[in-house]
């Protein structure tokens, strides 16, 4: 890729960006959100036209206008998300839109055989004719892979892939990359966890604002110069440490049961105090936060929330008590992506803002602004749909709801996921300044690092039973895994 560049209303994308990627190669690509990671390569993979620059295939100049076009040129993508046919069985994901055809009809023995071909080494551990939807999501990614290799995909790119697996999933889908590294396919790989790059990468080009900063070989490379490359400061990824004493109980939930979900949870929540959630993938994290707000109400136990006993059944009755929620999926359940940074920023505080049922604009958006300036969300203006964003100045719109409303226990679920290292050090500093102010933070994560550090006690799940509840001191990393997989429950 050539010279490539790239606007959107009001945004400059990508300005004059190369990248250069061989057989038998994987080049990390990295960058704070907003940098053009994604848009360089859904350049690459026919989603969006570049509106300069050039693209050569194995020398030769191409243009890509479409998905299909990608794939014919042996460019295949995996995403975050994978996108799969829930519905369909892994063997028709896998030939999706080039179906083995027999007079006519589909040939279900060929295409069965197909799959079982480019799944081999892959180490899918499904039936290729089970349904997609009983997959776990580090095998529904496999399928992608699989779905590339039918493609005869030369160029195969990696976005985000681990963001949601478990570090045994991950591990297993890094030995599948470093295979397909062995065959001769140029691997392109996105990942804000820089441990990812130095275990798997042998290249890694920096992109910020829209521009390559620079190209190196990641031997002889260290995590200072990395960050220092991508955020153009050096950044401290020392856990800020606790600016206050726990003061007066804001939270108290006892003997808190979903059937199915999750049981017998009990634990309390003071002002001015972080409390981590840790399990693994499937322990009930999840389910208990959206018990708190009433999205998915709990059918046993109870809730006082400061001294006051509440049965909580709906977010908006949670608003109403001061509690806020932060979802793990922000696009789905965290923003309308078709409003704009100021209508999604003022969501829940409508009512703040009329006057006899009329909505005082002007208000709005001062409060709004001042909370955009606060956070440092990189926007052209309150006005930019909120989907034109990076993940990162997303999840700060997010997080400027609830600091518009009167929260006291803010609820954060994977508040970093897919976010870069600078946009990570901001949220972390805000949630200190948060408990500096009396609030009380719940927070969940699937990066135990990231709970140790930001945690002043850690409630540990497993299978949805509550299996530890721990200090700081006591909170090590070794305990908390011993105790996240050594109980069965429910």
């Amino acid at each position: 890729m050539q010279g490539i560049s790239k606007s959107f209303p009001g945004v400059t994308a990508l300005d004059g960006v190369d990248l250069t990627v061989e057989a038998g190669e994987i080049r990390a690509l990295m960058g704070e959100n907003g940098a053009g990671k994604s848009t360089l390569m859904k350049i690459l993979y026919g989603i969006y036209q570049p509106d300069a620059g050039e693209i050569r295939v194995e020398g030769r100049r191409v243009a890509i206008d479409s998905e299909a076009r990608a794939q014919a040129l042996g460019i295949g993508m995996v995403s975050q998300e994978p996108q799969v046919v829930p519905g369909l069985t892994v063997a028709e994901n896998i030939c999706l839109g080039r179906f083995p055809q027999r007079r006519g009809l589909v040939d279900f023995p060929a295409m069965a055989d197909a799959a079982e071909h480019h799944l081999r080494g892959l180490g899918l551990n499904a039936s290729v004719t089970a349904r997609v939807s009983d997959l776990s999501l580090a095998d529904r990614h496999l399928v992608q892979v699989a779905r590339a290799l039918f493609r005869a995909s030369r160029i195969l790119i990696f976005d985000e892939p681990t963001a949601s697996l478990t570090p045994a999933e991950t591990e297993a889908l890094f030995g599948v990359i470093r295979d397909l590294k062995a065959q001769g396919m140029g691997i392109i790989f996105i990942s804000h966890h820089l441990d990812e790059i130095f275990q798997l990468a042998d290249s890694v080009s920096v992109l910020k604002d829209g521009r390559l900063v620079e190209t190196r070989p990641v031997a002889g490379l260290d995590r200072q110069t990395l960050v220092r490359l991508m955020v153009g400061r050096a950044v401290g990824m020392d856990y800020p440490e606790p600016v206050t004493e726990p003061g007066a109980e804001l939270l108290r939930v006892e003997g808190l049961s979903r059937a199915g979900a999750f049981r017998d949870v009990s634990f309390t929540l003071r002002a001015g105090e972080i409390l981590g959630l840790a399990g693994l993938v499937g322990a009930g994290r999840t389910e208990i936060a959206r018990a708190l707000i009433g999205a998915e109400p709990a059918d046993a136990g109870s809730m006082t929330v400061k001294g006051r006993p509440v049965h909580m059944t709906s977010p908006a009755q949670a608003l109403r008590h001061g509690i806020g929620y932060v979802p793990e999926d922000r696009l789905k359940q965290g923003l309308v992506l078709s409003l704009s940074v100021s209508r999604n920023a003022a969501l829940a505080a409508q009512k703040r803002f009329s006057r006899a049922g009329v909505l005082d604009e002007r208000a709005e958006r001062a409060a709004v602004q001042e909370l955009v300036d606060r956070l440092r969300v990189k926007t052209p203006g309150l006005e930019q749909v909120v989907k034109y964003l990076s993940g990162g100045n997303q999840q700060k719109v997010v997080f400027a709801r609830w600091l518009l409303e009167a929260i006291d226990v803010f609820i954060l679920d994977e508040p970093t996921r897919g976010i870069d290292v600078g946009a990570k050090a901001e949220i972390y500093h805000l949630m200190r300044r948060l408990t500096g102010e009396g609030k009380a933070v719940l927070l969940i994560s699937s990066e135990l690092p990231e709970v140790l550090g930001m945690s002043d006690r850690v409630l540990v799940m497993a299978y949805g039973c509550q299996v530890g509840l721990l200090g700081r001191a006591e909170a090590t990393e070794e305990r908390v895994m011993q105790l996240a997989t050594g109980v069965r429950g429910l």
